[in-house]
């Protein structure tokens, strides 16, 4: 067995684990119980998607398809990235703490104040 024989089988050996490991988090982006946990599949996926196109750029020797994993790659970052923003701002709480973040900004400016007429001082 030659070394480029071993990594050939070595690649296939890799794809087919991760296409398994696809299936897996396919079905957990289908059946997860929280929000959180189909996002997080999904962001698995367009991870591992992303590490077989380098695989298979690496057994084809096509140098082309590096640059179609990292548009790949910046595709998926940016659907994970919406559809996070979209369910973290129908939260009912987050309304909550920004108002409770403004709250407590309110507060720090009139002890800022306050302790301003009180020494005489500027503060930068």
């Amino acid at each position: 067995m030659s070394v480029e024989s071993a990594y050939t089988l070595l690649f296939e050996g890799a794809l087919l684990w991760m296409g398994l490991l696809l299936l897996i988090m396919l079905i957990r982006a289908i059946i997860g119980p929280r929000v959180t946990d189909r996002i997080l599949a999904i962001n698995m996926i367009g991870t591992m998607v992303s590490s077989c196109i380098c695989i298979l750029a690496v057994v084809l020797e096509e140098s082309y398809l590096i640059d179609m994993a990292l548009l790949y790659s910046m595709i998926s970052f940016v659907t994970v990235l919406i559809l996070a923003s979209t369910y973290i701002a129908k939260t009912p709480s987050r309304g909550r703490f920004a108002s409770e973040v403004a709250e407590e900004v309110g507060q720090e400016k009139k002890w800022l104040k306050a302790y301003q007429e009180e020494s005489g001082k500027e503060m930068p």
